[in-house]
């Protein structure tokens, strides 16, 4: 308990030494199968979240899969970092898996049929990347795959693209003037960080123009000085939610409220090159946000969330919420 960390302190203990460490913990428990702290509180992890939130629901996200990598996440030439798409039109959280799945083995198919087999190679975020120039034919292969799955009507895209091709107050690829034509040509219902993150005047344009979701990553790096300097100017309307990012767990839940309380969607984000670890998970499911960006149905570092997801969604049985197509904002009524 927090009452014994002086007591830890007093000891003057590195944490290198474990035999000593473990010996100082059984002393301060004090019983025989030590109750007192025991293994865990009995509680599966997403309920303590839950408590300290205090959120009473618990809804399963809208999976974004990352399924076309470019940018730095890939070795192709892809100026936008991302292409993702979100299966709002499942019905629940397992048919959304099986729908992300089953677009990415098509666009696999897709991307072999045009490009050869060794254009099926994958990015960081286990996307495909195959050695294309035009941000638009990323967007063709997507529509094409989602149509052969048999999707159309279930799947929109999400076109994630970084600031990494503003170079000297200027973007490459003249990107600032197709935005509109993507978004009316192609299902495309959010972009992340279409503008360098000190673009302070394109950002405002964009998001009041468009009426899309508008995500906030390299501008806002979960920092709550930049965001409450971009929420008072309305730069974006949802925040990207790194808890590796901003480096505690208290920290997060206080950048969620603020985004929260001044009406921004929020999207769950693990953080590229991570491991197996499933915390965002459990935090996700109990901030209610509707959406979770965790990479490809590929990998284990991936799959181990979509797995734990999976598992949840048995337990809570016939209590399942899915956020489906409220995905901004699931605790709409």
């Amino acid at each position: 308990s927090l009452s014994n960390i002086p007591y830890f302190l007093d000891k003057q203990l590195n944490v290198v030494e474990q035999e000593k460490t473990d010996k100082l913990m059984i002393e301060m428990d004090g019983t025989e199968n030590k109750s007192k702290f025991g293994a865990n509180k009995g509680v599966p992890l997403y309920c303590h979240i839950a408590n300290l939130a205090g959120n009473s629901e618990v809804i399963l996200p809208v999976p974004a899969f990352t399924v076309i990598n470019g940018g730095s996440h890939a070795g192709n030439k892809l100026a936008m970092q991302e292409f993702m798409i979100l299966p709002v039109g499942a019905s629940s959280f397992k048919e959304a898996m099986r729908i992300g799945a089953e677009v990415y083995h098509n666009l696999k198919s897709v991307i072999k049929e045009k490009y050869r087999k060794d254009a099926t190679n994958v990015g960081d975020e286990g996307g495909f990347a195959p050695n294309i120039l035009e941000n638009k034919e990323a967007l063709k292969l997507l529509k094409n795959a989602i149509g052969k799955a048999g999707y159309t009507d279930k799947v929109v895209g999400t076109d994630v693209t970084a600031s990494e091709f503003f170079r000297s107050g200027k973007y490459d690829l003249d990107f600032k003037s197709p935005d509109d034509s993507f978004i009316s040509d192609y299902p495309v219902v959010s972009i992340e960080d279409p503008f360098d993150q000190d673009d302070w005047e394109a950002w405002p344009k964009f998001t009041s123009s468009t009426g899309i979701q508008v995500v906030g990553d390299d501008l806002t790096v979960t920092n709550p000085k930049r965001i409450v300097k971009v929420v008072g100017e309305k730069f974006c309307n949802c925040l990207l939610l790194k808890v590796n990012q901003i480096g505690s767990v208290t920290e997060s839940l206080q950048e969620y409220t603020l985004a929260q309380s001044n009406g921004w969607g929020i999207m769950v984000s693990h953080h590229s090159g991570e491991t197996e670890d499933t915390f965002i998970v459990d935090l996700v499911l109990v901030l209610c946000t509707g959406q979770i960006k965790t990479g490809a149905p590929c990998r284990s570092e991936h799959l181990a969330k979509y797995n734990q997801l999976l598992r949840i969604e048995e337990e809570l049985g016939d209590k399942e919420k899915f956020a489906g197509r409220n995905f901004r904002n699931p605790l709409a009524k």
